[in-house]
């Protein structure tokens, strides 16, 4: 298994996951959301690629409207 921390909290995934996959696992693929890797912002075209690696701490920041 592989050990992140999403939003200050430990969490196991399969290994090889990707950012896409991880949104995929947490629902949220389709949504708009802003993905930090390690202090660095993922762009939404990389989620597909980017994979994720032992100890990394993400962030993910899910957009809300309202008026």
């Amino acid at each position: 298994m592989l050990h992140i921390s999403l939003n200050g909290e430990a969490r196991q995934l399969p290994p090889g996951t990707t950012v896409s996959g991880l949104l995929e696992i947490l629902e949220l693929l389709g949504k708009r959301v802003a993905i930090e890797r390690n202090g660095e912002i993922v762009p939404k075209g990389l989620h597909a690629t980017t994979a994720l690696a032992e100890g990394d701490a993400l962030e993910i920041v899910v957009a809300v409207g309202g008026g």
